[in-house]
């Protein structure tokens, strides 16, 4: 009679996110099971919403051969690369080198459409992949990887439950308290991959303690509390905690132009040819980093102090419509961009607009040093030419900070080693893109370093069986 196997150790991913997900999907490929808990009602965290695309380079749909991905990343890192230099380089070596690849995965054995590619503000070359149909990237996949765990009899996810305490044995991390609706307080142990994002929507905790000079913004997060503290706990080193990114262009609702919750305006609008006007002008370069751009516009006074935000027009031409016509539809239903003329502008708008489509014909150089208009086509602007508009502001977006991880996406304790048995990806850890992240690098992020923690998780269970 044949000795049955032992039931192999259950991991427990924190965070349904794509971090979450990507780690889950490593872990049921080697046949392990997975407990995932998500403390929000739906799972997909901030990564379903995304709407840019992901990075990756070089992959089979650039059309140019991509090596500056590093160099990008290491130069939006800015000053933070002063601090810790071994283990950033290290980081995004990771990110950068396992861009491809990712890319691939997503693409040949998930099979998510991510034909497309666009550049963003601080990208060389375009790298930022989307899909050419109508549904947002990060959509496409979240749904994609939940769609083919939950097939799995090895995956089981609980939403609405929250983690109370990471549990220990000595050093070693041995699993997680965790409460549901009920309340009631119950444990899971296992080894432990934590993905739970980034603390942009504890605007009362972890962001009035580490960024007080934000009080007032609007934000794309939900407000809920960071869980940095459950990992700091357990002993876990923090770094680039005053790193918050604020994202130049988040929608004001014209419905309801004080709420302090904001829909975030892709970055490919700009990246497709758009253009940004400040009383009617432009001021800067719309393809320079999130922080440049909106350092520009928080030098000017603010109409508003309660939200704290700005007056600024994003603008499109129909050559830029029709090039993320997913996105502008998505949002004229939202009613956050309406279909109109420039003649319903400010009076300084067709001047800035016209000195605009020169440059993008190749008449004049622009004065602001842009050098790639995309698809936008207007030619000759007039007062009658259709443009498609939206009303943004800054929004804190992104937390750069977080806890430590190294290469292979193990936390680290006050002494730079390894806490055994948890790992970390996604936005609850730092270090990976210093004081400010190209855009399309959070799911890049998420893919890399998740798939990593299920990998290294893998190898921890398979060492202990």
């Amino acid at each position: 009679m044949l000795t049955p196997s032992p039931p192999r150790t259950t991991a427990i991913i924190v965070g349904s996110g794509l971090a979450g997900l990507s780690a889950a999907s490593q872990l049921i490929s080697h046949n392990i099971p997975v407990r995932l808990l998500e403390r929000a009602e739906k799972p997909g965290g901030n990564s379903i919403k995304a709407s840019s695309g992901i990075n990756g380079a070089p992959t089979k749909y650039q059309n140019v051969s991509d090596d500056a991905f590093y160099a990008d990343s290491v130069k939006s890192a800015g000053k933070a690369m002063h601090s810790l230099t071994a283990e950033r380089e290290k980081l995004i070596e990771a990110l950068t080198n396992k861009s491809a690849a990712a890319i691939d995965w997503l693409v040949d054995e998930k099979g998510v459409d991510l034909s497309k590619v666009a550049v963003l503000g601080g990208h060389t070359y375009a790298r930022t992949h989307r899909g050419a149909g109508q549904t947002p990237p990060g959509f496409a996949i979240v749904s994609t990887l939940l769609k083919g765990l939950k097939e799995s009899p090895l995956f089981h996810l609980q939403t609405s439950c929250t983690v109370t305490k990471v549990l220990q044995s000595g050093p070693r991390v041995t699993g997680v308290e965790y409460a549901c609706d009920d309340g009631k307080k119950e444990e899971l142990h296992g080894p432990l991959i934590f993905a739970t994002g980034g603390f942009g929507g504890d605007a009362e905790g972890l962001l009035a303690r580490y960024r007080p000079d934000l009080a007032g913004y609007p934000s794309t997060n939900d407000p809920r509390p960071g869980t940095q503290p459950l990992l700091t706990a357990i002993g876990a080193q923090l770094i680039d905690m005053d790193q918050v990114q604020v994202h130049p262009t988040g929608f004001v609702d014209p419905a309801a132009p004080e709420s302090p919750l904001k829909f975030l305006a892709a970055e490919v609008l700009r990246g497709e040819g758009g253009l940004l006007l400040l009383d009617g002008k432009r001021f800067i370069n719309e393809l320079e980093t999130r922080e440049n751009v909106t350092n520009a516009i928080t030098a000017t006074p603010p109409v508003s102090t309660s939200p704290k935000q700005w007056e600024v027009q994003l603008i499109l031409d129909e050559g830029v419509y029709k090039a993320a016509k997913s996105h502008i539809d998505f949002y004229i239903f939202k009613k956050l961009m309406r279909k109109s003329t420039i003649s319903d502008l400010d009076s300084n708008a067709l001047p800035s607009i016209q000195e605009y489509a020169k440059a993008a014909a190749g008449k004049q150089k622009d004065s602001f040093g842009r050098t790639q208009f995309a698809n936008w086509t207007l030619v000759d602007p007039t007062p009658e030419s259709v443009v498609y508009v939206g009303a943004v502001t800054p929004v804190v977006h992104f937390t750069m900070g977080g806890v430590l991880i190294n290469e292979k996406s193990e936390m680290l304790n006050e002494k730079n080693e390894p806490i055994e048995g948890v790992w970390g990806a996604g936005e609850v850890t730092g270090g990976v893109h210093g004081g400010n992240r190209l855009g399309g690098s959070s799911l890049l992020e998420c893919v890399v370093f998740g798939r990593i923690a299920g990998e290294k998780c893998v190898e921890f269970v398979n060492s202990k069986q």
